[in-house]
């Protein structure tokens, strides 16, 4: 029998216009952003570091645009049921 594999994942809550809950699976370097607009989006090949900066920084939205967005492949939530853009 396998032994379970148990995933730890780190999340905070933003007070951000924009972004209103990050989280981090540091054994997959998944970073997780749900938007205040449009849903959860997973960031693939996430260094942790990145997610401890983005936790610290004074704005969330200034971070994500340079230091997330267009540097990271990225998906939408696969769970994700609701219409908009890009479905």
């Amino acid at each position: 029998m396998a032994p379970t594999r148990c995933v730890i994942m780190r999340g905070r809550s933003l007070n951000s216009s924009m972004i209103r809950h990050i989280a981090y699976d540091g054994e997959q370097r998944i970073l997780i952003v749900t938007f205040r607009d449009t849903g959860k989006y997973l960031y693939h090949g996430v260094p942790e570091e990145i997610f401890d900066a983005f936790c610290e920084a004074s704005s969330a939205g200034a971070f994500f645009n340079t230091h997330v967005k267009d540097h990271f492949r990225y998906s939408r939530d696969p769970a994700r049921k609701r219409f908009g853009p890009n479905v």
